[in-house]
């Protein structure tokens, strides 16, 4: 039987010492303040969970008795505050500890009640931590440590968190029906923390999940967005997805993803288009090198959606989905869109699925040199993401196959390099500008002007840098062939 040093609950326990006290400086001198003024000060929520895991981060979490007004003046001194969610109850203040940012937000008590009409809750504040405690979404984010910190003070966990802590459950401190019915968002919120910290759903949680998914209709785009953004940036978004896609959720913030289960690939290599999708996605994630890219992650996950709406049968059952991605582009600006994510995040990702096919004709058949400064024109900043989003998408079985597609690419790249070395082609541009144009041809700014530009930018497609001898010649030459000369 292993001793209690080696058990689940002394590793968290070791872990979360180690952790707090290495904030301690931070911790204490919040806490110091709160005393004097006879408040009591909790860390609580997602920093506890975090300590006991040994990943404590530098956003910090508090919980105290204190009304807004004076939590606010005993924080002002410590440092820079902010005030934006004061009506809720929480005041920020920024504090530094050998050159180490503290976010840290304390909040008053809460004991929400909420209007199941609305996403918003009716604020009211609280007397106890117990209280504060089972608003909270899950059990492991429904503890609170006691400031300042003391070895006898045992953690606050009165909803079982630290046992579903180590059993990586997650399970809400009431009826899950309540919980989801309360704030929606924990539902996309359960697939979330299922991404980044690998726990798996309680049955009851889950059930609850399948029979409210259209609850989350009630809930903002952002909020949901902020949730996706954090769920596919998680160390394995797949299951998270797989969650969504699972309970119905997906239908009411991604719907386009439960779609591809019913579409076959055209190559019959899987039994659907969605396994093949989550693959991609893992490839891609394997393939970034640093820090995770939001970008290449939902190009990947959406890449393929436009084949459910372009699929056709052809001779002998043949499947195909011509112009997918082209479909596709369109239809992940729009829910990227409906989602509210940033401009040129919606625009990054859509040229990607644009893209994501434009190499097979590459694969099948050499390109001359004017197609491939095409194709780094086409990619442009997004050239290495969609190297990596093209190599992700091959995902046959067929051993051979793949070490043919890899070598094409492979080549690929380097007749990009090897002309990378001759001409400067993250700079494609035409060898004369507009001024040089107007002033050669003796004309005013206006539509001649561009024509003449676009005509020079397909000559340095086709044929490389001409020089500006050759360039004015061809200028001179289109000119008088179009009349447009003054």
């Amino acid at each position: 039987m292993p001793s209690t040093e080696q058990s689940p609950k002394a590793r968290a326990a070791r872990h979360a010492v180690r952790e707090l006290l290495r904030v301690a400086p931070t911790t204490d001198k919040l806490a110091a303040r709160f005393v004097a003024a006879g408040h009591d000060l909790y860390l609580v929520g997602g920093p506890v969970r975090d300590a006991l895991l040994g990943r404590l981060h530098d956003d910090l979490d508090f919980a105290t008795d204190a009304r807004p007004d004076e939590l606010l003046e005993i924080v002002k001194p410590l440092g820079p505050t902010w005030t934006a969610g004061i009506s809720f109850g929480t005041v920020g203040v920024l504090l530094v500890d050998s050159g180490v940012e503290h976010r840290c937000e304390i909040t008053t008590y809460r004991s929400d009640v909420y209007d199941p009409a609305s996403r918003k809750p009716d604020v009211t504040f609280g007397d106890t931590i117990e209280g504060d405690l089972s608003r909270r979404d899950f059990t492991v984010n429904s503890m609170a440590i006691q400031l300042p910190l003391q070895a006898a003070r045992p953690v606050v966990d009165p909803y079982g968190g630290l046992d579903d802590l180590t059993k990586k459950l997650l399970r809400t401190p009431g009826s899950p029906e309540q919980s989801f019915d309360d704030d929606p968002l924990r539902m996309v919120r359960a697939a979330r923390f299922a991404a980044q910290l690998g726990f798996a759903v309680d049955p009851a949680a889950l059930a609850a999940i399948r029979d409210m998914a259209p609850r989350l209709d009630i809930v903002s785009r952002e909020r949901i967005r902020d949730e996706l953004t954090k769920l596919l940036l998680a160390p394995n978004p797949r299951r998270g997805i797989e969650l969504l896609v699972e309970t119905g959720l997906a239908e009411h913030c991604l719907p386009e993803l439960g779609r591809l289960k019913e579409t076959v690939d055209e190559h019959r290599r899987h039994k659907d288009v969605y396994v093949h999708t989550l693959t991609v996605l893992d490839q891609a994630i394997a393939l970034e090198g640093g820090e995770p890219d939001l970008v290449l992650r939902l190009a990947a996950l959406l890449h393929d959606i436009g084949k459910p709406k372009t699929k056709t049968m052809g001779p002998g059952g043949k499947v195909a989905f011509h112009h997918h991605e082209v479909v596709g582009r369109d239809m992940a600006r729009a829910r990227l869109s409906e989602l509210r994510f940033p401009k040129e995040v919606v625009d990054d990702v859509a040229r990607l699925v644009e893209l994501h096919l434009r190499f097979h004709g590459y694969a099948q058949g050499e390109w001359t040199d004017s197609a491939v400064r095409r194709y780094v024109r086409d990619g442009g900043h997004l050239l290495d993401r969609l190297h990596k989003l093209t190599r992700s998408d091959c995902t046959t079985r067929n051993a051979g196959k793949a070490r043919a597609l890899s070598a094409a690419y492979d080549s690929l790249e380097q007749r990009i390099s090897e002309l990378a070395e001759q001409e400067d082609l993250e700079r494609l541009r035409p060898d004369l500008d507009g001024n040089e144009i107007m002033t050669i041809l003796g004309i005013k700014p206006g539509p001649v002007v561009g024509a003449a530009y676009r005509y020079l930018l397909e000559l340095r497609m086709e044929r490389g840098p001409l020089g500006r001898e050759e360039a004015v010649a061809e200028l001179k030459r289109w000119a008088a062939e179009q009349g447009a000369t003054e």
